[in-house]
């Protein structure tokens, strides 16, 4: 099934960019202030962000009256552009990264129903803009904080300056067109490299993920189940996207002493509430930590 893309390609950047200066200037968008600590653990040097300003989101959620579901609609304020019939780009209310995309459905559609190819679709015409990484955290346990169907799109580099993506370096170059393992990433995980780059032939691109996405979710025994007529995942999971690589990684906690992960984690960036979950990782490693959320370690007593 093929959908059209609605927005001019090369258009969406400076669309972003636009909406960002209207939203911050009028109040509507309220990025959390961060401070950057590195950590390097079992090769990666990993950059943990340390939220200096998490309160001002969680006033801002619990009050005025604000409908459960941001989604249905999206603020017309934060909403960047249509990217298809079925998916709108509307940026992060409470960003911690620029250009911080949520690519929503229109119409509510569980958070665990299993990717479609008319999702991945408007996923990689927004990736082909500009650099960056798509990831989606499917369920409440892998990271997601709103029941309705998003998918997300963060620019890179990471961080100014740095490498690109902190886990790169171990994502085996042999492992193309089919699903795989990479032997230095010690946590549970599928893998795959597409053989078109996104930004290169992003339809193409495309329709080679839809085939390899539930080959990867079966290499960590995730299936499709019916439910209400909708297929859902039997089992929460991580999903990213890169230019030309796709990785999925098995879910069994969402946090690990009380720090929540979700994707970003699996490739090296890490969001922390305060110097103690900082100080908490820095004592274990980072590593040991995504092992443990991805069911590949017991976590210490």
């Amino acid at each position: 099934m093929q959908t059209e893309i609605l927005f001019e390609p090369g258009s969406l950047a400076e669309a972003v960019d636009e909406r960002t200066r209207q939203a911050l200037a009028d109040g509507d968008l309220l990025p959390i202030e961060t401070e950057q600590e590195r950590i390097t653990d079992a090769g990666v040097c990993f950059l943990v962000r340390v939220v200096a300003s998490l309160r001002r989101k969680e006033r801002a959620a619990g009050g005025q009256g604000r409908p459960s579901n941001p989604f249905l609609p999206p603020e017309p304020e934060l909403t960047v552009a249509e990217v298809s019939t079925h998916h709108l780009a509307v940026l992060n209310k409470f960003s911690v990264l620029d250009r911080h995309l949520l690519i929503v459905t229109r119409a509510f559609e569980y958070q665990e129903t299993l990717l479609t190819p008319i999702d991945l679709r408007a996923l990689f015409a927004c990736m082909a803009e500009y650099p960056s990484l798509g990831f989606y955290n499917g369920g409440r346990v892998a990271g997601a904080s709103q029941p309705h169907k998003h998918l997300q799109v963060v620019p890179l580099p990471l961080e100014p300056d740095g490498p690109a993506i902190p886990m790169e370096p171990l994502l085996d170059a042999r492992v193309r067109g089919t699903a795989g393992h990479c032997p230095e990433l010690l946590f549970a995980h599928a893998f795959a490299r597409l053989e078109r780059p996104i930004a290169a032939a992003p339809m193409e691109a495309a329709k080679q993920a839809a085939a390899l996405y539930p080959e990867l979710l079966a290499v960590v025994g995730i299936k499709g189940v019916e439910s209400g007529g909708e297929l859902r995942q039997s089992a929460p999971y991580n999903l990213l996207v890169a230019d030309d690589w796709m990785l999925v990684v098995p879910r069994v906690e969402e946090c690990f002493r009380g720090v929540s992960v979700n994707a970003l984690g699996f490739v090296g960036s890490i969001f922390v509430k305060d110097r103690t979950q900082l100080e908490a990782i820095r004592a274990v490693g980072p590593m040991y930590m995504l092992q443990v959320v991805a069911g590949s370690a017991r976590a210490d007593p």
